[in-house]
């Protein structure tokens, strides 16, 4: 029979070097540095809500962390620390404990790859649930926020949208990938890549940032609400996947691609004096970043098909409480 202390001992305390104190007291203690906010997020992943049960728990551990990474991405931050809570069913603990040791394996190899410091959290038991908090730094006012888009911006996407929704349309049974297809696809389902770089690197170039999570036209919404302005884009110039794209003209597919979520990349606005510049930011990073729209005066978005035609969409987003 592990406790709490064991568990914590056995698979997730390790020395610190980045921190006053660690893991092990009643809280963590972190050194303020002048000139310097810290940016604070956090999230939670529920088993059958947001992950399946069977999922492979290494993955599973890369993917708990890299979804916080994506919100320090989206605000220019630096990720420097991370606390996490588990709720864990007695089976994981006492006769499945392979899982705890592949889980913390995951977590780890990717913070240690952005040289994050796990400093606390709190462990339990119950239905299997996983919360990370995410604390990063950004220089003192230069933090990317929603509500910066100005009028005439350009909107701009990183990398390929709408394969995660798609890989998990089909693990629902919702549709049918080729087994090639979704083993293209599962990647961005189950080991999404925080573009914690680029969002770093945009600071000084975009005016606004948001990380695709809920899905385009929610979370490009988001920015749009926050900043007053409205915006529109082309169906056309969205960058998917081959995969993806094969399948554009069928419902399930387009509702992926603009409303799926589960991406994680990012969705910045920035003025067009500085397209060379994201240009050359896109070769330096080998990270595609695509044009897709532009900020105006007004409210709502608007989606351009082929033809220049506005388009009528049902689906928005995401929303975790949906019927």
């Amino acid at each position: 029979m592990h406790s709490e202390f064991d568990i914590i001992r056995r698979y997730f305390q390790r020395s610190t070097t980045g921190v006053v104190l660690g893991i092990g007291d009643d809280a963590a203690l972190i050194a303020a540095t002048t000139g310097i906010e810290l940016a604070i997020s956090t999230d939670t992943l529920v088993c059958g809500k947001h992950f399946f049960p069977e999922v492979d728990p290494y993955k599973l551990g890369h993917k708990s962390l890299a979804v916080n990474l994506s919100d320090m991405a989206a605000m220019g931050a630096k990720p420097r620390w991370a606390l996490l809570t588990l709720t864990l069913p007695n089976d994981l603990v006492n006769q499945n404990t392979a899982w705890l040791s592949k889980f913390s394996g995951g977590f780890f190899a990717l913070a240690d790859l952005h040289q994050i410091e796990l400093i606390g959290g709190d462990t339990t038991a119950g239905a299997l649930n996983i919360g990370i908090q995410i604390i990063g730094e950004v220089a003192a006012g230069k933090a990317l926020r929603r509500s910066g888009a100005k009028l005439d911006d350009d909107i701009w996407v990183s990398g390929q949208i709408g394969d995660a929704a798609l890989a998990l349309q089909h693990e629902l049974r919702q549709f049918t990938l080729h087994p090639v297809e979704i083993e293209q696809c599962l990647p961005a389902l189950l080991t999404p890549t925080a573009r914690v770089e680029l969002g770093q690197r945009l600071i000084g170039l975009a005016h606004s940032a948001v990380d695709i999570s809920d899905g385009l036209m929610a979370d490009l919404g988001h920015i749009l609400t926050a900043s007053g302005k409205a915006a529109w884009i082309n169906l056309s110039d969205i960058p998917c996947s081959p995969v993806l794209k094969k399948y554009r003209q069928q419902q399930v597919a387009m509702s992926c691609l603009l409303a799926g979520g589960d991406d994680y990349e990012l969705c910045f606005t920035a003025p067009k004096i500085n397209r060379r510049k994201i240009e050359t930011l896109a070769t330096e990073l080998t990270l595609s970043l695509t044009r897709i729209g532009k900020v105006y005066s007004g409210e709502g978005l608007i989606v351009k098909d082929a033809q220049g035609n506005t388009m009528t969409l049902e689906t928005q987003g995401y929303d975790h409480f949906r019927i």
